[in-house]
């Protein structure tokens, strides 16, 4: 059933009307993010082509190094949780940003196998603490009624950043000489300090004086550890459901090209074709679809979302049955169908996974969310092309299968909400019914 409609404030904006959230006295906030999923875009595109252009390594020792490096950065959602937990999420924000400006200045210096490794471990800890970190930003700027609109905001902002980074860094790659590549990696390392910055002069609306709340009246917050997360049997039922959403998330960048040239026979320039229509779609439709998802319950738009995705993935499958003029039309309706669960799934996925977090350990539990992501991305190059070798449908099947299982991983899932207060006394003379309420 569709829930109440939030409460918007009078004299709605424009910008309200298309499902943007109160941006007032947030510019800091909004900046930074930008600057953020910039960088991302960067950080996704460049490093292998940087290294093999900037050292004299071969490509597959670059590519050894920069896994070791990740992997070496696995822990990074665990660190990032305690620290929440510790000192806020400005404040972890601000230092995973300025890691990650430690780890591309690095970058400048690198010319061994060991540099390699120690600069992706740095750069990928730095945003491993930022990523974990944004969802509970997301809870000090968003009032009551339009949390679920930063979240799908954010979304769409993180969408157009990575792209555009994404597309910086190809150009770079195409035009650019060693030493503007160098120059390209500068400039990013100062864009980190400028977001660290920003995020560190931001005070949003209602937060205490003398800064993050995570830290302050320390003993009087109940203990929290990974333990308590680990028990939490509902938490950990979104976390396992987010997997399939993981997996899903890396079919562009992962199989999507690869599919469509060496399955169905496509061009080579159809890939770009379609991440830029997913791009330009999450970036004009996720803010207008908030206004409708806001409306309902978020585990059952997650369940929704799944189901779409499940669809999604049929039809990639079903691609190959096609004869080769209609392929690239069946590719453009399979986007957009995915596209789709992608704009319905990210904004109540965002929300449940800080509602159903006990506040004193929203921490932990968000950096247990982010392992999800973390495992996710490791596990997809390997599952997915492996599957893609057994023969065309298969991988799509399989995410297909998952996309169903986590429907009923998700349903029933609803925000933690205070206790209900006690009744108070009935007034001394109140006659009291049997069941001890008052007539």
């Amino acid at each position: 059933m569709p829930l109440t409609p939030p409460a918007r404030p009078r004299g709605a904006t424009v910008l309200a009307k298309l499902g943007f959230p109160d941006l007032a006295g947030n510019g800091r906030f909004v900046t930074a993010n930008v600057i953020d999923s910039l960088a991302s875009g960067l950080v996704v595109a460049f490093m292998v082509v940087y290294f093999t252009r900037a050292t004299s390594l071969p490509l597959a020792e670059v590519g050894t190094a920069l896994t070791l490096g990740y992997a070496l950065a696995l822990p990074g959602p665990a660190l990032a949780g305690w620290l929440l937990d510790r000192i806020g999420p400005r404040r972890t924000v601000a230092v995973g940003n300025l890691a990650s400006a430690l780890g591309f200045v690095a970058l400048l210096f690198a010319d061994s196998a060991w540099h390699i490794v120690v600069t992706q471990f740095v750069v990928q800890a730095g945003a491993s603490l930022y990523w974990t970190s944004s969802s509970a930003l997301v809870t000090l700027v968003a009032q009551e009624h339009d949390r679920t609109r930063w979240f799908g905001f954010i979304r769409a902002l993180r969408n157009v950043g990575i792209g555009f980074g994404g597309a910086v860094a190809a150009l770079a790659v195409a035009l650019a000489s060693t030493t503007g590549l160098r120059v390209l990696v500068a400039l990013n390392a100062v864009s980190y300090l400028v977001a660290a910055w920003l995020i560190t002069g931001w005070r949003p609306a209602g937060e205490r004086a003398g800064g993050d709340t995570a830290g302050s009246d320390e003993a009087e917050r109940p203990a929290a550890g990974y333990l308590l997360v680990l028990k939490d049997g509902r938490y950990l039922r979104l976390v396992v459901a987010n997997l399939a959403f993981v997996l899903a998330s890396m079919v562009l960048s992962v199989l999507l090209g690869i599919y469509a040239t060496d399955s169905l026979g496509a061009g080579a320039w159809v890939a770009g074709v379609l991440i830029t229509l997913n791009t330009a779609l999450v970036a004009t439709t996720q803010t207008v679809a908030t206004r409708w998802i806001e409306r309902h319950r978020p585990a059952r738009v997650i369940a929704l979302a799944s189901v779409v995705n499940a669809v999604a993935f049929g039809a990639f499958a079903a691609l190959g049955l096609l004869p080769g003029w209609a392929v690239f039309a069946g590719l453009l309706l399979a986007v957009i169908v995915y596209t789709l669960a992608e704009v319905l799934g990210s904004p109540p996925m965002g929300e449940l996974s800080v509602s159903l977090a006990p506040e004193h350990a929203r921490g932990r539990y968000l950096g247990v969310f982010q392992l999800s992501w973390t495992l996710g991305g490791v596990v997809a190059p390997a599952a997915l092309t492996g599957l893609l070798a057994l023969g065309p449908a298969w991988p799509w099947l399989f995410l297909a299968a998952l996309s169903l299982l986590a429907v009923p991983l998700v349903l029933g899932l609803e925000p933690r909400t205070a206790p209900a207060p006690e009744p108070a006394p009935p007034a001394a003379g109140t006659p009291v019914s049997l069941e001890g309420k008052t007539p």
